[in-house]
């Protein structure tokens, strides 16, 4: 039961992040979105921002890992959780370990950039002074048909202009 009850609580924390990753394939943008949640309670929600801001870093695990310090007053996030609906790249990554979030939930893995199992892993195959928990595969099918969807859409628009 508690199983369950677990796995319908991390459905429902990445269906919201699946909400932002909407809000950037709306916007043109890699769809990623990705939700902070301390004590059962959404604390910041964000997606991608690259494109549109003209800026690299603002990726959805950075501007969420922002907006959660300015709600808790602290760089320190901990006992936050954080559902991301794409495996994290080794700058988010990093402030994932940095800011000290306890667990991560992950959609879809990124084959190409990934950081956290695919290329290589950098919460476990170094030490550091914090150790993040991960768990794979939450919604995974969801997670990875709005990326398909977005850049088969992205293909289209491309060809057209050409």
């Amino acid at each position: 039961m508690v199983n369950n009850e677990n796995r319908l609580l991390d459905e429902k924390f990445m269906n919201e992040a699946l909400k932002e990753a909407q809000k950037a394939y709306m916007k043109m943008e890699v769809p990623v979105g990705a939700v902070i949640v301390k004590n059962g309670e959404i604390i910041a929600r964000a997606h991608n921002q690259k494109e549109t801001k003209c800026d690299t870093t603002k990726h959805a695990e950075i501007i969420a890992i922002q907006k959660a310090s300015q709600k808790l007053k602290s760089w320190r996030l901990l006992d936050c959780e954080m559902y991301i609906t794409l495996e994290p790249c080794s700058m988010c990554a990093g402030a994932i370990i940095n800011s000290r979030i306890k667990k991560i939930y992950i959609g879809a893995m990124d084959q190409k950039t990934g950081a956290v199992g695919s290329v290589f892993n950098l919460l476990e195959d170094y030490t550091f002074n914090h150790k993040v928990q991960v768990v794979y595969g939450v919604l995974n099918n969801e997670c990875e048909n709005i990326l398909k969807n977005f850049f088969k859409e992205l293909r289209k628009i491309k060809k057209r202009r050409n």
